[in-house]
């Protein structure tokens, strides 16, 4: 009975217009946006598509779904529990919800191993959000396992992962033995939208809720330390260059761009 772990974020609606937008630069942090709620990351929904074919071809694969964040992560759960997942972990301790990746991806490997047996941990390539890509493979290192990135097709049978990869100019295949971390690219396919009955299911699945206590560890430490989060400035000014002639226009624009040390 393969036992399949999935990782899922909850993000930033990626469809929030840019006039609502906004961060509070002193906090470093993003403000959520008043009236549109936040979403499962889109590629780590494509993960767990990708689990529920496997589960379609070997009916009695068990998928489990992690998610390391505050109270709302429980929606993410639960909508990757309407697609056809099996069970759910929430691990939700404000030690831990602000965390860095690195700091994240420690955290979610204690949680693995508390889970036990496993046969395969898939992730979404990176998060819509922050858009780093490190956590699948930095729990592969944690865990000791091997790790195949940016997939578009997984296969699992025999105790291997048969991988097809997203390369710059093409597809390779790849072959690890079980257990693996693999993280999946959007070139996979849509993720199946849940229906009505599967949502009334969902409610009915245990999401476990776990603190860094549960998991035996303590608070982790952060690597990366941000510097600054704001708003690029995007305002655009325009300057006409005119003359009688192309070759004039031509030569007065070359003369304002050297002024301005562009050329």
């Amino acid at each position: 009975m393969p036992h399949i772990i999935c990782l899922a974020k909850q993000v930033p609606d990626p469809e929030t217009p840019a006039s609502q937008f906004k961060v509070d630069e002193a906090a470093r942090k993003v403000l959520p946006a008043p009236g549109i709620q936040p979403v499962p990351s889109q590629f780590d929904t494509i993960g767990v598509e990708a689990a529920l074919r496997i589960k379609d071809k070997i009916a009695d694969t068990v998928i489990t779904i992690i998610s390391l964040g505050p109270d709302s992560f429980r929606d993410t759960i639960k909508h990757c529990l309407a697609m056809g997942a099996d069970e759910g972990v929430h691990i939700n301790d404000p030690a831990a919800n602000d965390a860095d990746h690195w700091a994240k991806a420690e955290v979610l490997a204690a949680a693995i191993k508390k889970l036990g047996d496993y046969d395969l941990i898939i992730a979404g390539r990176q998060a819509v959000d922050w858009d780093m890509g490190v956590v699948g493979s930095t729990i592969a290192e944690i865990l000791g396992i091997p790790v195949v990135t940016i997939a578009k097709d997984i296969r699992y049978e025999g105790g291997k992962v048969t991988v097809e990869r997203v390369l710059l100019d093409g597809f390779e295949t790849v072959e690890a033995p079980a257990p693996a971390v693999v993280t999946v690219s959007n070139e996979l396919g849509e993720p199946r939208y849940p229906q009505l009955r599967q949502i009334m299911l969902a409610a009915k699945k245990e999401v476990k809720p776990w603190t860094l206590a549960d998991l035996g560890i303590g608070a982790p430490a952060n690597r990366v330390n941000l510097e600054a989060l704001f708003v690029p400035d995007t305002s655009v000014a325009t300057e006409w260059i005119e003359g009688d002639t192309g070759a004039e226009k031509g030569e007065k624009l070359a003369l304002r761009l050297r002024e301005v040390k562009l050329i």
